[in-house]
């Protein structure tokens, strides 16, 4: 029997995606604090301290610990728990934070367990719980950027991930493997061989343009891969924008106006 609040979805959108949960009475589901794009009346918010599984047997201290978890994968100490609390059914949205897609998972057909990049969760049922993976090879991890600190997404109920650009889903056979730049990993299922490996030799570096770690990965498994890491997005922004733009230099509306200009092509 399942634990996790048993939830229904729509996404709508192509490339800037919003997810449509219907709750029935006294469901809940979590998200990510930020990611509420509109709800029912009727629907009560609430922000809950923790990892978001509502188990309350693990105690203060418990939560504290997992809290604290959060804070190491960049996310804030609390989320936001959306619970129905009419006699019909409600709906609450949640958008993506930048252009990609919103991907389904259902921990229980995927063995409890998805393993993705620290700042992919957007939303879930009630009961999943959100904590972090830890790469095995401490110093790889290090120097490996995406690859030392990962989210774990625990229970069996339906989860909800977002990445950037196209999303691709390869299904891996046993001994099977597949090399993935570092940032364009998304999330896989725990059975995949996981590990960090440097590029080798140094003019690959530095005249290949990729960064100098890749990960591997070993089937069997599934692997979700998006082909627009938000990082790499945002450094060719920084780069193309104006000198002075966003650090309180000039006002904000003669950068916006520099930028304005460029794409005029003045």
């Amino acid at each position: 029997m399942k634990s996790n609040h048993e939830i229904d979805f729509i996404i709508h959108g192509d490339d800037m995606q919003f997810v449509e949960i219907e709750l029935d009475p006294a469901e809940t589901v979590i998200a990510e604090a930020g990611s509420l794009m509109m709800m029912d009346d009727g629907i009560h918010m609430e922000a809950i301290f923790g990892d978001g599984s509502g188990q309350q047997s693990s105690g203060l201290m418990g939560k504290l610990m997992n809290a604290g978890k959060r804070i190491l994968t960049g996310e804030s100490l609390f989320m936001t728990a959306f619970t129905n609390e009419g006699s019909g059914k409600r709906k609450a949205s949640f958008a993506a934070p930048y252009p990609g897609k919103i991907i389904p998972v259902d921990l229980h057909a995927a063995g409890g367990k998805m393993i993705c990049q620290k700042d992919a969760f957007l939303a879930a049922a009630k009961g999943v719980s959100v904590g972090i993976e830890f790469q095995r090879k401490i110093g790889t991890g290090f120097f490996g950027g995406e690859g030392f600190i990962m989210q774990k997404l625990e229970g069996d109920g339906l989860a909800f991930m977002h990445a950037g650009g196209t999303i691709i889903r390869k299904d891996l056979n046993p001994g099977e493997k597949l090399r993935v730049d570092t940032g364009c990993l998304v999330a896989f299922t725990p059975n995949v061989n996981y590990s960090i490996e440097m590029v080798k030799g140094v003019k690959t570096f530095l005249f290949g343009g990729e960064g100098l770690f890749f990960a591997t990965l070993e089937g069997p498994g599934t692997v979700y891969i998006q082909s627009l890491p938000f990082s790499r997005l945002a450094s060719r922004v920084f780069a193309a924008a104006p000198r002075g733009f966003g650090t309180g230099g000039k006002d904000e509306g003669s950068a916006a106006g520099s930028i304005f200009n460029m794409l005029k092509g003045d």
